[in-house]
């Protein structure tokens, strides 16, 4: 497991890197990535995404703000209901979103194996009690 999460947290700090890198604080990448991966027929309103990205109404709200200033985001009112705030990605937004998603995609496909080899090796072992744990101990000391 530890391997595991290793493996996850590293990808995410390299990928804010480069998220970074490409102008976007991390938070406004994955709010971007988060837009263009909803399912279909789910919109993007500020409770969605708040609630995928696991983050408080405000903290979207100010994200959002901040995209929109810069041209990546827009939002607009629901026709049906002029309460509900829909969001899209603007052709700069989704050039900017797509350039870090190609990079990130080559990461997956150069080192993508090891986060393979740490599932499998994860799902194969089968937890040992602690019996087990002693036992093996012994059998190496003598």
């Amino acid at each position: 497991m530890a391997e595991l999460r290793y493996r996850i947290r590293r990808f995410l700090r390299d990928g804010d890197a480069v998220a970074q890198a490409a102008g976007l604080e991390p938070q406004q990448y994955l709010l971007l990535l988060t837009i263009r991966g909803l399912p279909a027929g789910e919109d993007a309103t500020i409770r969605t995404l708040a609630e995928r990205l696991a983050l408080k109404h405000h903290s979207v709200v100010e994200l959002i703000d901040r995209l929109e200033t810069h041209g990546y985001v827009r939002r607009t009112r629901g026709r049906e209901d002029r309460r509900r705030v829909l969001v899209s990605l603007l052709p700069r937004g989704e050039r900017l979103l797509e350039e870090v998603v190609r990079h990130r995609i080559g990461e997956l496909r150069s080192n993508g194996h090891e986060f393979v080899r740490a599932i499998d090796q994860l799902l194969e072992k089968r937890p040992q009690t602690n019996r087990e744990k002693r036992s093996r101990k012994r059998e190496k000391r003598g």
